[in-house]
């Protein structure tokens, strides 16, 4: 990279106000239920949890067991990470004897035709949903649904762009320019984003239900546990969201109107695989489309441009209309050693990363460099403490520990501007965590849980498990939910279910009516 990320970052720092103070951070964190012998619940979602299809806080993902927890996006970790805590403790009040899995790599897992799909009630939008969820199934098999993970969405503050704009003297409409850098932000993360599996993987090994009847190419640590020794995250690998189907799947990252072009293209093209499968067989819907992409959110990117959409807009339609709002970054495993899943200095050095790829600079990706990141992002969770590894950098191998000290060197710049008006350093302390790490990979959490299985002798199923009871008797020894809180929750709950009785009552075509308008309104 460039010498033009100092000039930017002094630029930065030479104004009396922090440019970067304030940045908006929401987190989606996804739960497996499971009963208490760690199996798969089969019960259907919570009533008291209200309706999946409409509670804005608490919803479900592909498995009618895949419990997701959804907080607004707040200026400060310190609330977001507090109100995903009370969803937390708000959820396990209602689960009776259930509990929930703590870890991104499932629990003991049924047959994967037993995998229960998640449910929305009957309204068209409502079906789509689980028919699209049918549609994964089939394509990639329901075990790999059950995979869990922690989502975190970011936006820099407004008021940094007219700053920043002015710096560089871009003479754009602010929506050009800020689209334009939040698409060079994603590039970067495409770049460096092995170094978010290096140092917050934590799923380097894995119950052998998972694979079912399959026998991976990867060792066995005891008779109920599959592991990679040098792993970081199998979710992130080839096992997981870069499987060899969406490895397969093109989509530029040069532009916002490339991407969305090839986005809309891949939903548009038909797949021979697909096709043999069928859309309706019967009376019965099997996927919402042959094509390559069923709708946008099929394409398992590590990191995704977002704007927030208006009710019935598609994802596409909403980044045509107003650019890119903030940033999804989807490559963040379950801290199985934190309660909530995950902590304020992760999400403070992923700010920081995440500032640090935008004011970088992020030249344009062709195939060739696409297929490098992609490689680098597989060999990095299969791989990534491996003392032998190499990463590809223009082609050239390159040691992980060396290229990760350049970046959070640079990070490190960010972090003094984001510790401006914070006398503990929060952000900087967040990065020296991240270089200890390099520094030592056996402190890393894939490493850490390794070391713990081989030390209690216990399977992975066993210590997450354990660490799954802990958690739920954690959160019932906590402080009560103040009475607003709990009152917040439960009057969502109540009425996202009226929320969901009035959309089905609303329908005013067939299904199959509205999957077309649907379907080609992409």
């Amino acid at each position: 990279m460039s010498q033009e990320f100092d000039k930017r970052l002094d630029a930065l720092s030479a104004g009396r106000q922090n440019p970067l103070a304030g940045g908006l951070k929401g987190v989606e964190k996804e739960a497996l239920r499971i009963d208490r012998q760690g199996d798969l619940s089969r019960r259907q979602h919570p009533l008291a949890l209200g309706s999946a299809l409409t509670n804005r806080f608490i919803t479900t993902d592909y498995s009618e067991a895949l419990l997701e927890f959804v907080t607004p996006a707040y200026s400060t970790t310190w609330e977001t990470l507090q109100f995903l805590c009370d969803i937390h403790q708000f959820t396990y009040e209602r689960l009776d004897d259930e509990l929930l899995w703590v870890a991104s790599m499932p629990c003991r897992l049924p047959p994967d035709a037993d995998v229960p799909i998640a449910r929305y009630g009957d309204s068209n939008i409502g079906r789509l949903k689980t028919v699209y969820r049918n549609g994964l199934g089939l394509r990639y098999g329901r075990h790999m649904q059950t995979i869990a993970g922690v989502h975190f969405n970011y936006s820099l503050p407004e008021s940094f762009w007219p700053g920043y704009r002015a710096i560089l003297g871009d003479g754009r409409s602010e929506e050009a320019f800020r689209s334009d850098h939040y698409m060079g932000l994603v590039r970067n993360f495409r770049r460096f984003g092995w170094l978010i599996l290096y140092l917050f993987g934590a799923s380097p090994a894995m119950c052998r239900t998972f694979t079912g009847e399959a026998t991976p190419a990867m060792p066995s640590l005891d008779s109920h546990t599959y592991y990679e020794p040098f792993a970081t995250s199998l979710r992130m690998s080839d096992l997981g969201y870069s499987n060899r189907n969406q490895s397969a799947i093109n989509i530029s990252l040069n532009g916002l109107d490339e991407y969305i072009r090839d986005l809309s293209a891949a939903m548009r093209t038909p797949d021979p695989n697909y096709e043999r499968l069928g859309v309706k067989v019967g009376d019965e819907y099997r996927q919402l489309s042959a094509n390559r992409l069923q709708i946008e959110n099929e394409y398992y990117s590590p990191i995704r441009p977002k704007r927030v959409a208006r009710s019935g807009e598609r994802p596409t339609a909403a980044l045509r209309r107003g650019g890119v709002e903030y940033v999804e970054i989807r490559s963040l495993d379950v801290n199985m050693n934190d309660p909530a899943g995950v902590n304020q200095n992760t999400m403070r050095f992923i700010e920081a990363f995440l500032a640090y790829c935008l004011i970088e600079d992020s030249p344009p990706l062709d195939v060739a460099m696409i297929e490098e990141c992609k490689t680098n992002q597989t060999q990095t969770a299969r791989r990534g403490r491996d003392p032998e590894f190499r990463l590809l950098r223009g082609g050239e191998p390159q040691r992980l520990a060396d290229w990760a000290g350049e970046i959070l060197a640079k990070v490190d710049g960010i972090a003094a501007i984001l510790d401006q008006d914070d006398d503990t350093d929060s952000y900087a302390q967040a990065v020296r965590a991240a270089v200890a790490l390099i520094e030592d990979p056996e402190t890393t959490p894939s490493a850490r849980l390794l070391a713990e299985l081989r030390e209690q002798r216990c399977s992975y199923f066993e210590y997450i498990l354990g660490l799954s009871n802990g958690h739920k008797s954690y959160f019932a020894a906590v402080t009560p939910l103040s009475a607003s809180r709990t009152a917040e929750f439960e009057q969502e709950a109540a009425r996202s279910i009226e929320r969901r009785r009035r959309i089905e009552a609303g329908d005013t075509m067939g299904f199959g009516e509205f999957l077309a308008s649907y379907i080609g309104s992409g």
